[in-house]
């Protein structure tokens, strides 16, 4: 038997400004994020949706996490279409750093934007 496993399982989104992040991703997903505290230092973190089986990630304000521009790029799920979440970036306060982008044939479409933080974030959606 094969044992697969997604290759990741959480991501974390540093952030400056705590509520500007969340109220930022609330806003462009037309959702809303858990806030949570954890740790003994009462970490903030605010969690995005996820089902049972999904790759579960948060923003997080803590002074070890800086936003970064050209590191890793985490992809957000925006089906099932990402013009709407396009659409809402710049007055979040954010900036689309690349538009609307074809993939091959069947695997969708992408985009990458600046957050509030000033963290590049990658948008992905068949539509």
């Amino acid at each position: 038997m094969e044992n697969t496993r997604n290759a990741i399982t959480w991501f974390e989104l540093p952030s400056v400004d705590f509520k500007r992040a969340v109220d930022f991703y609330d806003k462009i997903l037309g959702t809303e994020l858990k806030v949570e505290k954890f740790g003994a230092d009462a970490t903030e973190m605010a969690v995005f949706p996820a089902g049972a089986d999904g790759t579960a990630g948060c923003v997080i304000h803590d002074p070890r996490y800086r936003p970064h521009a050209d590191g890793v790029v985490v992809y957000l799920n925006c089906m099932p279409s990402i013009d709407s979440v396009l659409d809402r970036v710049e007055q979040a306060g954010g900036s689309v750093l690349t538009a609307k982008t074809a993939l091959p044939p069947g695997m969708g479409f992408y985009a990458h934007i600046g957050d509030s933080e000033g963290n590049r974030v990658g948008l992905h959606a068949l539509g």
